[in-house]
């Protein structure tokens, strides 16, 4: 009796272990974090975004190369 009562804490701790894991509290993932954007970068996106126009780009391309 007290055998079984040990196997079912057992279980009850790896099925909790298992849960905790699943549920994204295990190791963090193996993907590598993405390489930091150059200001440059992000004022290239936004262009091509439509979000700044022709004269802000070449602006702030000016201004970073100071």
């Amino acid at each position: 009796m007290m055998g079984f009562m040990v196997i079912f804490w057992i279980v009850v701790a790896v099925l909790v272990v298992w849960a905790v894991r699943s549920l994204g509290g295990g190791r963090p993932s193996q993907s590598q974090p993405e390489p930091p954007r150059s200001p440059l970068d992000i004022a290239r996106e936004r262009y091509a975004r439509g979000e700044i126009n022709d004269e802000e780009f070449e602006r702030i391309k000016a201004g970073l190369q100071r």
